[in-house]
């Protein structure tokens, strides 16, 4: 008996929640171990200048330097990935304050292991994790949407909220000195504007990131994954999905403690 179920052709959003761990994975392999082995060994005590230490610190860890190099550019595409997913859920959920919620409890639940992979400190107000972002992108476009409805006739008055609003959210996050920080929330607005094509919305905030930095030029390759992406859920994985930030970046802290170098960031704090 055939089944009557039939599936679409395309990658469920399960899949792209996969994609977006696991490159996140990767670069924060790169960013806490890579970079912490690399801190310990003299990264930053060498002279620029001096063709001649950098030449004997690339002939004893060049193969860190590269892996590190490599990995972080892998790690480009799981935000804007994130960012997608994020606007996805905003624009299928059926409470939005529910969602910010759960953001929220996130973002403080993670804040320890977060502070520990990348600041060596249980606490540190420097630096906040990446659902702080998310949070502050979800609340901008909640208000835009709002705006939107109450304001359905006058399209000119709609245009010009949207840039107060993203500016707070900005501001609020980059006060805050949130992961991604303004451009982050940036981000997430200009991907939500862009929302009904896929592709000019990931171009969109992939090229918000590359402005922020060179370095998210290969952001620009998530917008495959996301071309693919059918519309369904897929697997069930949205507390796993949430639960995995905290719980990696606790692990790697724990191997960097393990190999002796946990400390290394602290030079700079």
């Amino acid at each position: 008996m055939e089944s009557s179920v039939v599936m679409k052709k395309g990658i469920p959003g399960s899949t792209l929640k996969i994609i977006a761990i696991t490159t996140m994975f990767i670069d924060h392999i790169g960013a806490v171990i890579f970079e912490r082995i690399l801190t310990a060994n003299g990264f930053y005590l060498i002279n620029m200048n001096d063709a001649q230490s950098f030449s004997d610190f690339m002939d004893k860890n060049g193969t860190v330097f590269i892996l590190d190099t490599v990995f972080r550019l892998i790690g480009r595409l799981g935000f804007p990935i994130f960012c997608f997913l994020l606007i996805e859920g905003f624009l299928h959920t059926r409470n939005v304050w529910k969602y910010a919620f759960r953001l929220f409890l996130f973002a403080i639940v993670s804040e320890v292991p977060f502070d520990l992979a990348f600041r060596s400190s249980m606490f540190s107000i420097g630096y906040q994790n990446v659902f702080f972002t998310l949070l502050m992108g979800l609340l901008a476009i909640t208000l835009i949407q709002m705006a939107e409805k109450k304001l359905s006739a006058n399209k000119v008055l709609q245009y010009l909220l949207i840039v107060p609003i993203t500016v707070v959210f900005m501001l609020i996050a980059g006060f805050l000195r949130c992961d991604y920080g303004s451009m982050g929330v940036l981000t997430i607005v200009i991907m939500y504007l862009f929302r009904k094509s896929r592709i000019w919305e990931m171009a969109g905030g992939c090229a918000v990131l590359t402005c922020m930095s060179l370095s998210e030029i290969t952001a620009f390759i998530a917008l495959i994954p996301v071309y693919k992406y059918n519309g369904e859920r897929g697997l069930n994985l949205k507390y796993i999905f949430y639960a995995f930030y905290p719980v990696h970046l606790l692990l790697l802290y724990l191997i960097t403690h393990f190999l002796g170098i946990a400390d290394a960031f602290k030079i700079f704090f």
